[in-house]
C-alpha cells in the first residue's frame, strides 16, 4: 500500500468557493432541449412540456446556474425568434450543428424551466452575426420593469415581472474558425466592450463574461486573451475558459493526469488577466468563468456518420457520450482543480446537462438515469461549499507521456461555516490503495461523519437505463481520527468524499 500525507490549517485559505463553480450548460444542440429537458407527451411532462423526472435529477445536482442557449449555436441566433406565440416562431437552419431549430422552447420557456429546476440563467448574447444593439435590447427585454418597447413586449408575451437575468456571456469562442462571425482579437474586444457598455447602461447590476480563446491549443491562445482584455477590461467582470479531454488511446494514467493541464491553463490565464490589469493600472481583478469543461470524445465518430445521413434534422442525437468509470475519476480531479483555484475561478459550467456530453441521460418516451460523471459533480456541489483550504500534500508520483510528476493522490478541502470539513480525494493508482494521513491539528472537536467511495474494477464500466447503479458511490472505510490525525484508506482508482463534522 502506498502512503500519502496532507496538512490542513484554517489559515491556509485559498478563497471563498462560489457556488456557481458547480454550474452547467444547456445548448440548443442534439437532445439537450428537445427530448432532454422538454418532451411534451412524456408520462412525466408538466403543463409546459418539461419532463419532471429530468427536473428531479437536476435538483439532485443542486445546479446553481445554467448557461443558455449556447455555445456555438448562439453565434447565429436571433433572440427575437424565441419569444411570442409558439405557432408564429420561425424554423431556422442552425449552421453551428447543421440541424433545424424550431424555437419551440424559447426565452420565456427556459426561464420558467430554470425556476422549476431551482437554478439561475446565464444567458449568452450573439456577438457573431449580431452585435451590441441586439445585446442591449435583450437585456431591456429581460430586466427592465416596463414602459419601453422591449419591456412592454415582454409583458405582452406573458411576463409581467422582469426575468431578472443577471449573468451574461458576450458571445462564444469567437476565435474559432467553426464559429459564425469569427473575429480577430481586436474586432471581438472592441465589439465586446461596446456591447458590455450598452448592456450595463440598461442594467447596471448585471455581470458580464468576455470570451477567452476557445482552447489552450489554439494558435491565438494567450495573445487573444491579452488583446481582448486590453479593449474591454473596464467593462467586463469575467473571462471564459473552455477545455475538454479524451482518452481515445486507452491510456488511463495519461488520461487521469489531464487535470494538471487544466490547472496550468487556469494559472496562465490568471497571469494574463493580471498583466493587463497592471498595464492599465487598474486594481480590479478579472475573475474566470470556466464555462465549458468535461470529457468529450466517445461520440465523435457516431456524430460524423449522423451528419452524413441526416443533415438539417431536428434534435438529432448528437454528442451523446456514454461515460465510463475512468471518466468520472477525471471529472472528480477536475472538480478538485476548480476548488483549488477558488480565488479566481468563480463560475464553471460542466458542458452539458442532459444527453449532450452530459451527467444525465434520457430515453425518448422512457426513463432517465445518472451517468458515472453525475456523482462527483453531485457530491462536490453538495459539500464543496464554504472556504477552499490549501492542502500541503506529499504523495508518490508517476510519469506519463505528457507529465513527469503526477501525484498519485490529489485532494481539495472545503471548510463550512459550521466548522465541518470535507475532503475530496482522488487516487489515480491503477493497482494500489493509498493510506492517507491528514494532519488536522488546527481543528478541534471533529468526528468522521462519512467516507463515500466511487470505484469499479473495470475502468470502462458504464451506467445504463437497464443498469443505472453499475457505478455509484458506496460507503468506504471510516478510518481513524485520533489526536488531530486522520488515517484513512483510499482504494486504488477511486474518488473519495470524506466528511468531518463537529461533535
Amino acid at each position: 500500500m502506498k502512503k500519502a500525507t496532507m496538512i490542513l490549517d484554517k489559515d491556509f485559505q485559498i478563497g471563498d468557493i462560489d457556488k456557481r463553480i458547480y454550474g452547467n450548460f444547456i445548448e440548443h444542440l442534439g437532445r439537450a432541449v428537445y427530448g432532454g429537458i422538454y418532451e411534451p407527451g412524456h408520462p412525466t411532462a408538466d403543463q409546459y412540456g418539461f419532463r419532471r423526472d429530468v427536473i428531479d435529477m437536476v435538483k439532485k445536482l443542486n445546479v446553481p446556474v445554467v448557461r443558455y442557449p449556447g455555445g456555438n449555436f448562439v453565434s447565429g441566433f436571433n433572440w427575437e425568434d424565441s419569444i411570442g406565440p409558439r405557432d408564429q416562431r420561425p424554423n431556422r437552419l442552425d449552421l453551428a450543428w447543421f440541424t433545424t431549430e424550431t424555437n419551440e422552447v424559447g426565452l420565456h420557456e427556459f426561464a420558467a424551466w430554470a425556476k422549476e429546476a431551482q437554478t439561475e440563467v446565464m444567458y449568452a448574447v450573439n456577438l457573431g452575426t449580431r452585435g451590441p444593439d441586439a445585446a442591449r435590447n435583450v437585456v431591456e427585454y429581460c430586466n427592465h420593469p416596463s414602459g419601453t418597447y422591449y419591456s412592454d413586449l415582454r409583458i405582452k408575451n406573458g411576463a409581467v415581472d422582469p426575468l431578472n437575468i443577471k449573468l451574461w456571456c458576450l458571445g462564444n469562442e469567437m476565435d474559432g474558425p467553426w464559429q459564425m462571425g469569427m473575429k480577430t482579437a481586436y474586432e471581438y474586444g472592441r465589439t465586446a466592450n461596446e456591447a458590455a457598455k450598452l448592456m450595463k447602461w440598461v442594467d447596471k447590476d448585471i455581470e458580464l463574461v468576455a470570451c477567452g480563446s476557445s482552447g489552450r491549443a489554439m494558435p491565438s491562445y494567450g495573445a487573444w486573451e491579452y488583446e481582448v482584455l486590453n479593449e474591454c477590461y473596464d467593462n467586463v467582470d469575467y473571462l471564459s475558459l473552455h477545455r475538454y479531454y479524451g482518452n481515445p488511446e486507452g491510456d488511463t494514467k495519461q488520461f487521469l493526469a489531464r487535470s494538471m493541464d487544466m490547472d496550468a491553463f487556469i494559472k496562465e490565464v490568471v497571469s494574463i488577466c493580471d498583466a493587463v490589469g497592471a498595464k492599465k493600472r487598474n486594481a480590479k481583478k478579472i475573475h474566470l468563468s470556466f464555462d465549458e469543461w468535461n470529457v468529450w470524445y466517445h461520440s465523435n465518430q457516431q456524430d460524423a456518420e449522423l451528419h452524413k445521413s441526416d443533415r438539417w434534422g431536428r434534435a438529432l442525437p448528437l454528442l451523446e457520450d456514454v461515460y465510463n468509470f475512468e471518466d468520472a475519476l477525471l471529472v472528480g480531479a477536475m472538480l478538485i482543480t476548480l476548488m483549488r483555484n477558488a480565488d479566481r475561478v468563480k463560475i464553471a459550467c460542466m458542458a452539458q446537462l442532459v444527453n449532450v456530453i452530459a451527467p444525465i441521460m434520457t430515453r425518448t418516451g422512457g426513463g432517465v438515469w445518472a451517468q458515472t460523471i453525475f456523482y462527483p459533480l453531485m457530491q462536490a456541489s453538495a459539500f464543496g461549499r464554504g472556504v477552499s483550504l490549501q492542502p500541503v500534500i506529499q504523495s508518490p508520483t508517476y510519469a506519463c507521456k505528457d507529465f513527469d510528476q503526477v501525484p498519485v493522490m490529489d485532494a481539495a478541502a472545503a471548510l463550512q461555516d459550521d466548522g465541518s470539513l470535507t475532503l475530496f480525494c482522488v487516487n489515480r493508482d491503477l493497482e494500489e490503495d493509498v493510506q492517507l494521513s491528514v494532519n488536522l491539528r488546527a481543528f478541534d472537536g471533529l468526528q468522521i461523519q462519512e467516507h463515500s467511495v466511487l470505484h469499479h474494477a473495470d475502468v470502462n464500466a458504464v451506467n445504463t437505463e437497464a443498469a443505472p447503479d453499475t457505478v455509484v458511490p458506496v460507503a468506504g472505510d471510516l478510518g481513524e481520527l485520533d489526536g488531530g490525525k486522520l488515517t484513512i484508506t483510499l482504494p486504488a482508482l477511486s474518488w473519495n468524499v470524506i466528511r468531518l463534522t463537529k461533535r
